[in-house]
Formats: structure tokens, C-alpha cells, sequence
């Protein structure tokens, strides 16, 4: 349902993007983000439909990351912003998901544990600072990367969106707070499968959603790999006819993808939902695209944590074929 990155699946995303990585949907990732092997023949679906890899978890875990440009100290993941240089690289950063910086300390506090990939700390630092997008994508990101569990995973993609929920009511005109919704109700519908999804009513709510969230803010592209992930992993399972049901078609789903690259062309998860979008919705003549757009995404530069996820899942991939 793309989420990462969707988009869920049906829907919203690695980093995310949801709002399918969905029901449907973020890069970085969002955020516009399956359980079934999507793009190339060996590649796993889209990481806004899926957990990465536990290999590409363990991977991320033990290899020495990438330096941002203005690093302050060094974390676990290799990726440490002071809160000076987290203000200097907040735009690249949060090109997928156009989140604010934030003015109270507390906040950027968190949001610096998240982006060194400390996410449980920064959910909990998240919540006692009232962030609640960064309490909501560090859970979110966590759950899908890392999180082994598949019923710890559920559980938090449902507390993920009932927190992002209660978020719309407070702050209507916030666009995180639509896409989170979307992105973990789609993570949750890929979990439970894509078909039992849609069947209780999720595909509609994760595309309506991200919907609204590209409505409040044009610029989310993890919005739009989310919801792109959504057309395209409703199409992949129950057929072009039967998608349109769902308030799914191929062009909407492949016009979300191109518009998401464009928006952030550094962005692996862009690629990697591109390329598994490009192959569920035409088939195998896009192969040969798709495989050149994952062997981009594993040339990306991540900038922190979450966004080597999804360079290292493209370079996971690419070494499995």
C-alpha cells in the first residue's frame, strides 16, 4: 500500500521515502510510500511496501555510513548533526516530506536522535517535546526497517496512525500529519496483505490521505512516491479493471512517481519505488529501466540513517541478481 515512501500499500519510505514505501503509502525520503517481489524479477517490492531486508538492516548497522557535509559528532549509524548543522542541512533533509524546522530545542533534539538513527530515543524525546511527525516517522521508520516482529510492527503502524489522526483534528492544515497516516495504515495493509486491505476499507483511507496531503503541500514528494505506490500496487493485485474500484489507474499512479523524482532527483527511495511502480504497472518491457533506476539509487549519497536504508536495500538488491 505504499508508504518511504508511501505510501503503503494500498497505499505510503529507505531515508520512505512512505507515504506509500501506502491500503497505500513516503525518501527523505517522505512522504510519498508489498509482499510480493515487484520491479525487477528478483527485486523485493518497493520499500515503501515493505521492511527492508533484515540483511540490509544488519548491513546498515555494521558498516561505517557516509559523512553528511557538516557532521558535529559521530553516532552508531555513522550520521551525527549538531543542532547548527542539522539547521544548515534541515532542506535537504526534509525535501521529501517539507517538514518545518523546528523552532523549540526540544524538538530539534529529537529530530536529531532520529536522523542519527536513533529512532526509539527519538520517539520517546519526540513525544515528551509534543513533535509528533518526528515521534510518528521515527516509529514509522523503525517499524519498517528494523523492527523483526510482525506483530510489534502492526501494532506500531496502528499507533502510528491513530496518533496521526488525532493530529489532523488539532492540525487540519498539516500535511505530515495526513501522510503519516497513510503511510502507516499502508505499512499495516501490506503486513496484513494488500487484498485483505482493501477488502476493510483501508486502500480508500490511505488514497484519500495522500491525497490531501499533496492538496496541502504540492511539494511532498514522499506523498507522491505514496501514493504512486498505491496505484501501482493496487493495479499489481487485482488488476487494472478491478483498480479502478479502488480509485486506482496506471496513469495517475505513473505520473505520481515522475512528478516525486523531480522533486527530489537525490532520492533513492524515488528510484526504487519508480522502478518497482514502472514494472507492476507495465510489466517487464520497463524492466530494463527499472534495473537502471535501482543501480542509480545505489549510487545515492545518503544524508542520514533512514536514507541508508534505502541506498543500501538498491545495493542489497543489485548484488542478489
Amino acid at each position: 500500500m505504499a508508504t518511504k515512501t508511501a505510501p503503503v500499500k494500498k497505499a505510503p519510505a529507505k531515508k520512505a521515502a512512505a507515504p506509500a514505501k501506502k491500503a497505500a503509502a513516503p525518501a527523505k525520503k517522505a512522504a510519498a510510500p508489498a509482499k510480493k517481489a515487484a520491479a525487477p524479477a528478483k527485486k523485493a517490492a518497493p520499500a515503501a511496501k515493505k521492511a527492508a531486508p533484515a540483511k540490509v538492516a544488519t548491513k546498515v548497522a555494521t558498516q561505517a555510513a557516509a559523512k553528511p557535509a557538516t557532521p558535529a559528532k559521530k553516532s552508531s549509524s555513522g550520521f551525527s548533526y549538531d543542532a547548527a548543522a542539522l539547521k544548515q542541512h534541515w532542506a535537504r533533509l526534509h525535501a521529501g516530506d517539507m517538514e518545518p524546522l523546528p523552532k523549540a530545542a526540544a524538538a530539534l533534539s529529537a529530530w536529531q536522535l532520529f536522523h542519527a538513527g536513533d529512532f526509539k530515543k527519538a520517539l520517546d524525546a519526540a513525544l515528551k517535546a509534543g513533535a509528533i511527525s518526528c515521534a510518528n516517522k521515527a516509529q514509522a521508520i523503525y517499524a519498517t526497517y528494523v523492527e523483526k516482529s510482525e506483530s510489534a510492527k502492526q501494532k506500531a503502524f496502528l499507533e502510528v496512525a491513530k496518533r496521526a489522526e488525532a493530529q489532523q483534528a488539532k492540525e487540519p492544515d498539516n500535511a505530515n500529519a495526513w501522510y503519516w497516516q497513510a503511510y502507516a495504515l499502508g505499512r499495516y495493509g501490506q503486513s496484513i496483505s494488500v487484498v485483505e486491505a482493501l477488502s476493510q476499507g483501508l486502500g480508500t483511507k490511505v488514497r484519500q490521505a495522500l491525497e490531501r496531503a499533496i492538496e496541502l503541500q504540492p511539494k511532498h514528494a514522499d506523498a507522491h512516491i505514496a501514493l504512486g505506490a498505491f496505484h501501482a500496487e493496487v493495479i499489481d493485485k487485482v488488476g487494472k479493471l478491478l483498480a479502478r474500484g479502488q480509485g486506482a489507474d496506471a496513469r495517475t499512479g505513473l505520473q505520481m512517481f515522475e512528478a516525486a523524482q523531480k522533486l527530489v532527483p537525490h532520492s533513492a527511495i524515488a528510484m526504487i519505488e519508480r522502478a518497482n511502480g514502472l514494472v507492476m504497472i507495465e510489466g517487464e518491457r520497463r524492466m530494463d529501466e527499472a534495473e537502471a533506476l535501482y543501480a542509480a539509487a545505489a549510487k545515492c549519497l545518503p544524508m542520514d540513517a533512514a536514507e541508508r536504508f534505502d541506498v543500501e536495500m538498491a545495493k542489497s538488491e543489485l548484488e542478489d541478481e
